[in-house]
């Protein structure tokens, strides 16, 4: 994983931009072009599937799109020619399941929805307030609470918001934040839900604010530059900067996120990853309000 700048650093953005960069191929005069291959059966799907996350190659993202019957790669400004051979060549005959794109930036971990939350000299965003009883909590990025064990408000960190309860990446990529300060509000209005490609959603982040955009694949896996791996992620052509790790990604009242990483900013535009809510949720036993 990326080493996630301190606040000095905090204006510092990726300068990527977010457009796939598509490859057209020329046919020769008089020549047939070759036809394009059938889509992809269910078997042949898992095991290209799995031969990508065999080939171990860092700085790629995939999700199986079971309606065009093709394992959609798309790999950042890291990764060499050599490593997209290692990938279809893990793949063998199964290499005509992939769909192989390219995206300028790097995929990382946006440490740096909604307000900014501040710890151990980093910043990140708040996710969605969740409770279990009567007790309340947050929920932000996976690799905001495994530096931060202590949040607070402000970046002089003098207003306390709580402790870091819990804490998964890489794997998943969530947290649980404790509201220990009983004066600040903590106001809901969410219910969780699972996403659609083609879905219209917005995010909200402490660096760039709210910002708009598409579902664009399901069930991603992604292997940032620098180390950190992911799965089950929602990918999306919404654009994020660092700071924006954790924050808010919905559909109107529907919870469907929480922002994990990805490349470029939001001057250009970018790729960028969430972590299902539906899942976190479950897994610290709270609840949306």
């Amino acid at each position: 994983m990326k080493r996630p700048a301190r606040l000095k650093h905090t204006g510092r953005v990726l300068a990527v931009a977010a457009a796939f960069v598509a490859t057209t191929a020329l046919a020769l005069p008089g020549a047939q072009a070759s036809p394009a291959p059938a889509p992809a059966g269910a078997t042949q799907l898992a095991r290209a599937d799995a031969a990508v996350l065999k080939a171990d190659v860092g700085g790629t993202a995939w999700y199986v799109d079971r309606a065009s019957g093709r394992v959609v790669v798309t790999a950042d400004s890291t990764v060499s020619d050599a490593g997209i051979a290692r990938i279809r060549q893990a793949a063998g005959a199964d290499a005509d399941a992939l769909s192989i794109r390219r995206t300028p930036g790097v995929f990382t971990p946006l440490l740096g929805a909604g307000d900014a939350i501040y710890g151990n000299g980093y910043r990140c965003s708040l996710g969605f307030n969740v409770r279990s009883g009567s007790t309340y909590y947050f929920l932000t990025a996976g690799h905001c609470g495994n530096v931060v064990k202590t949040w607070y408000a402000d970046s002089a960190q003098s207003t306390l918001i709580g402790a870091t309860t819990g804490s998964s990446f890489p794997g998943n990529d969530y947290a649980l934040v404790r509201y220990d300060n009983t004066s600040l509000a903590h106001p809901g209005g969410f219910t969780a839900a699972d996403a659609y490609v083609g879905e219209p959603v917005k995010r909200s982040g402490s660096t760039t604010g709210t910002r708009s955009g598409t579902v664009t694949g399901l069930n991603a896996t992604v292997r940032y530059s620098g180390g950190g791996t992911v799965r089950g992620m929602i990918q999306t052509n919404v654009c994020a900067e660092p700071g924006d790790s954790g924050g808010a990604l919905y559909d109107g009242t529907k919870a469907l996120g929480i922002t994990s990483g990805g490349s470029g900013n939001c001057s250009s535009g970018g790729t960028t990853f969430y972590q299902p809510v539906p899942e976190a949720l479950a897994k610290y036993k709270v609840s949306l309000y």
